[in-house]
């Protein structure tokens, strides 16, 4: 058979095609195959995959290599990720583990959101706190708020070394007091710490100083004071030795508490008179308007302690006389000042207390 050049010009499909196309004809095209092919199951074929030495590492090097891609996740670790979807109920983070982790909607925050979408949106990149091990489909769970929990903690803690003042919205209130948010974190307020007029239900969406009484992280505890903030504000306006009125709230069998201008100070049975008193009831009613002395201030602990047998201008006068303490207390703090500036000139430590 002889081969034209229109033949040769003619595709490959239309010579497989051309049954009279002959083995010969084939050979007689330059076709590029070389003469001496080796089967797949001739030895020769597999001498390059046996011959490792001219690649550059070994076996062990690569394995080495490869290690160095495999992500060695635990729960407690913080990693980078981009959320890449988000679902009803989480969101589904590529952290470059071998599947997509998963954080459940609960995890998305530590304060209250509507839905996942407020907090994050496709293609944000931030950190995330690894919460569990992986499940069955080698997925991870993860969490925002747990990473915010913590470092609402190591804030708290700082703001309490600090003694710093915060302020706070109530959300509730109970039969114990009140419960605010701190850092997002929930506070408790004790009745006895809170310092209004209001009754303790209308409290709820106002906001109110507070200063730290207790930051417990293993506890879960976080207590702080109404009271306290407010008799630290009105200290600084305060001083030991002024004499200011006051208004009777309170009744105990070991003293009265007087209001003096929105904080309470205790006048202790002991420093209502130079005369012993069986209780303050015999002395003072709940209401009753009087001159007070400031003796001490105690900010740590939010008190105030107050006197009136410093403003006695006769020992008893209290008992007998009341009005008489009531008219004289400037004249007779200003004694008692002066008494005790000279005892601490003289040594005596009550008089340098004092004068402190």
């Amino acid at each position: 058979m002889t081969v034209t050049p229109s033949d040769l010009n003619t595709s490959e499909a239309d010579l497989a095609a051309d049954q009279d196309f002959s083995i010969d004809a084939a050979a007689e095209l330059d076709l590029g195959i070389p003469e001496e092919v080796p089967s797949a199951d001739d030895p020769s074929s597999r001498a390059v995959a046996r011959d490792l030495d001219g690649v550059g590492f070994t076996l062990d090097e690569f394995a080495s290599l490869l290690s160095k891609y495999d992500y060695n996740f635990k729960p407690g670790d913080v990693v980078k990720g981009t959320v890449f979807a988000i679902e009803p109920k989480g969101s589904m983070i590529d952290i470059g583990a071998k599947t997509a982790a998963f954080m459940p909607m609960q995890e998305v925050s530590i304060n209250r959101v509507e839905g996942i979408g407020d907090v994050l949106e496709p293609g944000e990149e931030r950190e995330f706190f690894i919460l569990s091990e992986e499940n069955e489909d080698g997925q991870l769970t993860l969490s925002i708020r747990r990473i915010e929990y913590q470092r609402a903690w190591e804030r708290v803690r700082q703001l309490q070394k600090e003694d710093a003042t915060i302020y706070s919205e109530v959300f509730a209130t109970n039969r114990g007091g009140a419960l605010v948010r701190v850092e997002g974190l929930r506070g408790f307020i004790p009745g006895s710490h809170i310092s209004t007029r209001k009754p303790k239900e209308e409290l709820v969406a106002d906001f109110l100083p507070l200063k730290f009484l207790e930051v417990d992280e293993e506890r879960n505890r976080l207590v702080l004071s109404h009271r306290r903030a407010l008799v630290e504000r009105k200290m600084n306006r305060l001083e030991v030795g002024e004499v200011v009125i006051g208004t009777v709230r309170g009744i105990k069998p070991y003293g009265a508490f007087i209001d003096i201008g929105g904080v309470s100070g205790l006048l202790h049975i002991s420093e209502i008179s130079h005369e012993h008193i069986e209780t303050p009831h015999t002395v003072l009613n709940v209401n009753d308007q009087m001159k007070v002395m400031i003796i001490d201030l105690d900010a740590e602990r939010g008190r105030i302690s107050l006197s009136t047998k410093a403003l006695e201008p006769e020992p008893g006068d209290m008992l007998t006389d009341p009005q008489k303490v009531f008219d004289k207390a400037e004249e007779m703090a200003a004694r008692y000042k002066q008494m005790l500036l000279e005892q601490a000139e003289d040594g005596d430590p009550m008089g340098v207390a004092f004068a402190e």
